[in-house]
């Protein structure tokens, strides 16, 4: 389930929604009335834009190509106090996790988390009130009725934060790709140099049982990308919806393991402290490289208070006790 370039978690959106339609200032009339009290009715509401939640959409690609969404305005109000037609209200389906932002400020809006939840993006304009609102003892044929409220045009921003149970963190060329591709059925692109991952792979890891479990593959980290270096936020946003955090750190490293961990903890701090509250376990990988003399010297320098574990993707070592590990974490 490799997202590849069909992977959008960014779309900047021109919503308009309806103008209300006009109140009437209609004067009954008819074959015994010639000049009967007000009876406009009052104009229609125009259309919302909505947005809601659907568990079938991974990503924004749908939106990607639709840059203006159009509401339908509502309809003026008419005689013998009929109202006017609503207008038709633009629902966009949206994947959870979804955020909406104002272009303009940036403001948050609001955040889509549930199946089937809506929100209004933004609100159609009221229809105006008709004559018959305006009756008074001393004005008895009031000639006049509210005209409708415009509609509202402005530009949207959606992001989409991947909801995954385990995010994986390391630096590029860490093993996240080839764990994810041997642990799931997604086929990241996986080659021998930093940043093969532009996008967050999204992997489902089946577990006993029939259980299962989503794992994101995040594009590697490097030191400043809190600060917003290399491709820096936009991916450590991914993060923060991630339920439990694997650090990976290769048994190569030129820095020694705990080193390494202290580096990519820090920029997770940088970029935001709550992420400090998850779940850590820690993955040596590439330890097909070492004999089991070299592991034992190796796991007395490991960072204390940290569940760890050597694995090999590519020689499937140690990847069963690490799915327990992680699904005792992601069930705790």
């Amino acid at each position: 389930m490799s997202q590849g370039s069909n992977f959008v978690d960014y779309v900047k959106i021109c919503c308009r929604s309806g103008k209300g339609g006009a109140g009437s200032a209609h004067l009954h009339r008819d074959k015994r009335t010639a000049m009967g009290g007000p009876d406009g009715g009052d104009g229609g509401r125009g259309g919302h834009i909505i947005l809601r939640g659907n568990t079938q959409f991974w990503t924004l690609l749908h939106l990607k190509y639709r840059k203006h969404i159009i509401a339908e305005d509502g309809l003026p109000g008419s005689s013998s106090l009929s109202s006017g037609k609503f207008g038709k209200d633009e629902v966009l389906d949206v994947p959870l996790g979804t955020i909406a932002k104002d272009a303009e400020t940036g403001e948050v809006l609001f955040e889509i988390t549930e199946e089937g939840e809506t929100k209004i993006l933004t609100p159609g304009g009221r229809g105006g009130l008709g004559n018959y609102h305006f009756k008074t003892p001393t004005l008895q044929t009031p000639r006049f009725a509210q005209p409708g409220e415009p509609g509202i045009e402005r530009w949207m921003i959606l992001e989409l934060k991947v909801l995954a149970d385990v995010g994986l963190v390391g630096f590029p060329n860490a093993g996240k790709s080839t764990l994810l591709s041997v642990l799931s059925a997604a086929k990241p692109e996986i080659a021998d140099y930093p940043f093969t991952t532009l996008v967050p792979n999204l992997g489902i890891v089946s577990y006993r049982g029939g259980k299962s479990f989503v794992m994101a593959d995040i594009p590697g980290i490097i030191e400043g990308a809190s600060k917003g270096k290399g491709l820096g936020y936009r991916f450590l946003r991914h993060i923060e919806r991630n339920s439990v955090l694997l650090f990976m750190v290769p048994a190569d490293t030129n820095r020694t393991i705990t080193q390494e961990y202290e580096i990519l903890k820090t920029e997770l701090q940088q970029y935001n402290p709550e992420l400090m509250q998850k779940p850590h376990l820690l993955a040596v990988t590439k330890a097909d490289m070492l004999d089991e003399e070299l592991i034992a010297e190796m796991k007395k320098e490991l960072p204390a208070n940290i569940p760890s574990i050597f694995i090999s993707s590519v020689a499937q070592k140690g990847l069963t006790e690490l799915k327990d590990m992680l699904w005792q974490a992601i069930d705790a």
